[in-house]
């Protein structure tokens, strides 16, 4: 990448991270009690993640760390790591773990989603389970980010996804409605994702699975990567 490329990303990722302050540092505190009636997915994605034993978990885009403390909670004997990209809400967070007790067994760093290895030290850039909760919807290069952050995982490891769906059990008034209302928190359900998860799997030979939930208003998805190398079979 040349230099003009790092300062051409490095300032959409200041933009972006002053744009998520923005709108978060009204809402920050009282995020978890608003949310938890909308965001809905989130629980049956920790519940899925089954990390090994001492295994390393982390999650992008982790808000005020609520998944983090529900995960750390389910899966006692992981390590837990989180990073977003918004201050406000990384202020939020550290308070949660504090008032969890739990700041010896999740640790917070600062970063963008669209270079996630850079958001912590070298020697944490592999994991056994990456997730992201309702994150993808806001990252402007989202496909970037995917294929940014399969770099950091282990071998075997899985790549947990849950995001706004595309509502399509759902009454078409109830999909404008929302959509009109999701953009007010510059949230753009990603309409390919599904597709761009299963041209993904020939690339690089994981193997994506797809959990429409809730009539198709989240979806959810589980990228697995093999142990070992595999050849794309050429099917989609």
């Amino acid at each position: 990448m040349s230099l003009m490329e790092d300062i051409l990303r490095k300032r959409a990722s200041d933009r972006h991270a002053d744009l998520m302050d923005r709108v978060y540092r009204s809402q920050s505190g009282i995020y978890d009690l608003t949310r938890k009636y909308y965001l809905l997915g989130r629980d049956q994605l920790i519940e899925a993640l089954d990390p090994p034993p001492g295994g390393r978990v982390l999650e992008i885009g982790c808000g005020t760390a609520r998944n983090l403390v529900q995960a750390a909670k389910a899966w006692p004997d992981a390590e837990f790591y989180g990073f977003d990209i918004s201050s406000e809400m990384l202020k939020t967070a550290r308070k949660n773990l504090a008032h969890g007790r739990l700041t010896d067994r999740i640790t917070l760093f600062q970063g963008d989603a669209g270079n996630p290895a850079l958001a912590m030290p070298p020697a944490l850039r592999k994991f056994d389970r990456i997730f992201l909760s309702f994150c993808l919807s806001m990252i402007p290069d989202w496909q970037g980010a995917i294929r940014q952050t399969m770099p950091l995982l282990a071998p075997g490891g899985e790549l947990h996804i849950v995001d706004f769906g595309q509502s399509e059990k759902l009454p078409p008034s109830f999909r404008r409605i929302l959509q009109q209302w999701l953009a007010l928190f510059h949230v753009e359900p990603r309409k390919h994702l599904r597709r761009f998860l299963t041209e993904l799997d020939c690339e690089t030979g994981t193997r994506s699975e797809f959990i429409p939930q809730y009539r198709g208003y989240s979806w959810r998805f589980v990228v697995r990567l093999p142990a070992k190398e595999a050849p794309c079979s050429g099917e989609a």
